[in-house]
């Protein structure tokens, strides 16, 4: 595995005996990590093929915790996440991505563990340290549309100043470390910070991020998912560069802990603090979720972007986006019809080169 060229991606390099689908649609990269990138991802698929997914790497809880801590290597549940949503819309797909997203069961050393976790540490291991190749190897086991990419190459520490810790001083600020911490604090999340404050960007996000049409950032867990992603010097600056459009789209509701009392105007402008020169071109938000529309109107005109209100949530009282509703807006803000996956032709034989 070793000589496999990282490249090739998802579709499976020059050597693939399937004839695989032309790409089509615009080329957009999608920033995050956890359920509310998933939720992008399956949304921004319906509308094109050249989808990235760059996604963060600072997780030290659960499986992720224990592998990156026992083999020094990325935590691999996000990606993991990001690889079953852009999974083939078929039987194959669906059969891997079941298998990808089983967990253990049981009290033995494997209970808890994702499937999908110890194969990207066990691909990651055969190709000598190289998860981008691991990665790769993995989407075209998938028939990913798209590509999967961490935002470092190497692992991160969230590091947080939290408010209201101090039952004697509301205002004080303490800090809390790791990303299982700051997502789960009582108190109120006022900034965060990466440890090392000066992380290496994987060369491949940066790449795709400058030759990216749209770049969208958000939905997910604001200081864990999102932001994290403004605080690698690379990746920012790239970011900031790109002439890629960039669409933000913001949550549903409150955080615990990690955005409590925000509206969604606090959430743009924390977003703009932690890198006052990215360019924000539309703003996305749920309809109904959002109590004062003139005041996030103002707030998203005032740094020059277009708001765009649309019903994105699934509906069901949950604080969720819908994929498909999400699809939609995200076609009309892009301008790309929505479209129908083509399934990829494999054979037993060919899944596993």
């Amino acid at each position: 595995m070793t000589g496999a060229d990282p490249r090739a991606g998802a579709g499976g390099g020059a050597d693939a005996r399937a004839p695989r689908p032309v790409p089509h649609g615009p080329q957009v990269v999608a920033l995050g990590g956890g359920h509310g990138l998933a939720a992008s991802l399956q949304a921004l698929r319906q509308l094109t093929s050249r989808l990235t997914a760059v996604v963060t790497v600072a997780d030290d809880g659960g499986s992720s915790g224990r592998l990156r801590a026992e083999l020094g290597q990325l935590p691999p549940g996000d990606l993991r996440m990001a690889l079953a949503a852009l999974a083939r819309d078929d039987e194959w797909g669906a059969t891997w991505t079941t298998l990808l997203q089983h967990r253990f069961g049981g009290d033995g050393p494997l209970a808890g563990h994702a499937v999908g976790n110890l194969v990207l540490a066990g691909l990651t291991e055969c190709t000598d340290g190289d998860t981008v190749q691991a990665l790769d190897l993995a989407a075209r086991l998938l028939g990913a549309v798209g590509r999967v990419l961490p935002m470092s190459s190497s692992p991160l520490v969230i590091a947080a100043q939290v408010a209201g810790l101090d039952p004697d001083d509301a205002a004080a600020t303490r800090e809390v470390v790791g990303q299982v911490a700051v997502a789960s604090t009582a108190g109120r999340v006022t900034s965060v910070q990466l440890r090392p404050q000066d992380p290496p960007a994987c060369p491949e996000s940066v790449l795709a991020v400058l030759e990216a049409d749209w770049v969208v950032l958000g939905p997910g867990s604001w200081f864990t998912s999102v932001l994290p992603h403004l605080m690698v010097p690379d990746l920012r600056d790239a970011l900031v560069a790109t002439p890629a459009r960039r669409a933000v789209c913001l949550n549903l509701a409150e955080q615990a802990g990690e955005t409590d009392g925000l509206t969604p105007q606090d959430h743009l402008q924390v977003l703009l603090a932690h890198c006052p020169d990215l360019r924000v071109d539309v703003v996305v938000a749920d309809e109904d979720a959002v109590v004062d529309a003139a005041g996030l109107r103002h707030a998203v005109e005032a740094v020059g972007a277009r708001l765009v209100l649309a019903p994105v949530s699934l509906g069901d009282g949950t604080p969720r986006h819908s994929p498909d509703r999400l699809a939609a807006a995200y076609a009309g803000v892009m301008g790309s019809p929505r479209a129908t996956d083509e399934p990829l032709p494999v054979t037993e034989d060919d899944a596993w080169r």
